[in-house]
């Protein structure tokens, strides 16, 4: 359980988080209780949507995104390959897999602990973690659909 400097903590970054998305002109949902915010993105393709957290008893910001849609059964090991190869490629932020039902997440986490917390950092959070879920989205949607092959996914990634 968070002490309260940790919650005190906490809760200056989510301020700081929603001021951020504020002078970003996002629109957004927040939980203040839970320090949560919730946003969607429309993509080039696809819809994305989006969750941050601060994590007050770890001191971290977790930004997540659950993928619209999971791999079907006789596609899990392709679909367990494509996220391994996309996060080898990743500097930061991964691609979280479960093999047993085909959901795949991606995952981006900032530890505050000990650190000043700004606008920089939440803007590139959010800009890094749209545009790489929105690079990938659609390929492991082709991918899981039969409409490209995991060749023809290596071969797109690494253009």
């Amino acid at each position: 359980m968070a002490t309260d400097k940790e919650l005190k903590k906490a809760k200056s970054v989510f301020e700081g988080l929603c001021a951020a998305l504020d002078k970003m002109e996002w629109k957004y949902e927040a939980d203040r209780e839970k320090l949560k915010v919730s946003y969607g993105v429309n993509g080039d393709d696809l819809p994305m949507d989006f969750t941050i957290t601060c994590d007050a008893e770890r001191q971290l910001i977790r930004l997540y995104s659950v993928l619209s849609y999971k791999f079907p059964e006789d596609k899990r090991i392709e679909g367990a390959i494509a996220t391994n190869e996309a996060n080898f490629k990743m500097a930061h932020g991964a691609f979280d897999y479960d093999l047993s039902d085909g959901m795949v997440v991606f995952r981006l986490v900032n530890s505050y602990r000990d650190s000043l917390v700004g606008y920089e950092l939440f803007e590139y959070m959010v800009g890094v973690s749209a545009s790489t879920v929105d690079k990938y989205n659609d390929l492991f949607f082709m991918l899981g659909k039969g409409m490209i092959s995991l060749q023809d996914y290596m071969n797109k990634i690494n253009e």
